[in-house]
């Protein structure tokens, strides 16, 4: 059963080995980081299944990353210390891969042991006093947001189908396209995204987002679009209560943090 649901983000910057020095400027975001990982551990949940953009994405299939177990670090930001680790919940995905195909939903595996930051940071982040948990790493495809939302509604009845207790978390950073000192440059589209993900989770409404020209998405500069939608999926006809913990961009690129109270 789903248990709690998120949104974070993923810079490598919320690492205090990386960011130490842009702490304050990320002060928002680390509270809401952390008021996240608090409720996280109140629900208690077995497994995380994170849907993270930065893994194989294939044209017109989601995936799912089935190892044994999994490892994190950060060495391509400079950080050769800091690792993280992961049991992995294969029974489960094993159970989603076959009723998914049962159901005719495109839905394949992959299997490497090694995991990207944009799951590795959550994880860093999230488990600092959560124990026994596993994973279930889930890749987004290169659909449209409404594919995934569908996607994310399929996911539900496997999970909510289950005993183990589970959080589904977007892992999702969202316009790199802001201002003028965005990696992207600025864009009108960027604020338009941001704003629309914001009313989105906020009402736990996926049609602010999922009305949003693939155009508008696609130049607005994110990672975050087809993670969002699928949780969004997830939560559908669900007693939730959302919360938007947080929103900045301080770097000009946009950064939440949500989090659903799960009745």
């Amino acid at each position: 059963m789903i248990v709690f649901a998120g949104v974070v983000p993923h810079s490598p910057l919320l690492v205090p080995s990386i960011g130490k020095e842009h702490q304050a400027q990320l002060a928002k975001t680390t509270a809401a980081y952390q008021e996240f990982e608090q409720a996280l551990y109140l629900a208690k949940p077995e497994t995380l299944c994170i849907i993270a953009p930065h893994g194989p994405r294939y044209p017109d299939s989601f995936s799912a990353n089935m190892a044994g177990s999994y490892a994190g670090t950060l060495k391509s930001f400079g950080d050769f210390s800091t690792t993280v680790s992961a049991k992995s919940d294969f029974m489960l995905i094993d159970r989603t891969h076959r009723k998914m195909r049962d159901e005719g939903v495109p839905f394949t595996l992959t299997s490497s042991e090694e995991l990207d930051y944009g799951y590795s940071i959550p994880i860093m982040l999230l488990t600092t006093h959560l124990q026994n948990w596993k994973l279930f790493p889930v890749s987004p495809s290169m659909m449209d947001g409404k594919a995934h939302f569908e996607f994310g509604r399929q996911l539900k009845r496997v999970i909510h189908a289950e005993t183990r207790r589970v959080a589904v978390i977007a892992s999702a950073d969202l316009s790199h396209k802001l201002t003028s000192e965005s990696p992207g440059g600025a864009s009108q589209e960027g604020p338009k995204f941001d704003e629309a993900v914001q009313q989105s989770l906020a009402a736990n409404d996926p049609n602010p987002l999922l009305s949003l020209p693939l155009e508008t998405v696609e130049n607005a500069g994110q990672c975050g679009y087809r993670p969002i939608s699928t949780l969004l999926g997830t939560l559908e006809n669900m007693n939730v209560t959302p919360h938007v913990l947080s929103y900045e961009a301080p770097f000009g690129v946009g950064y939440i943090v949500a989090k659903f109270d799960i009745a």
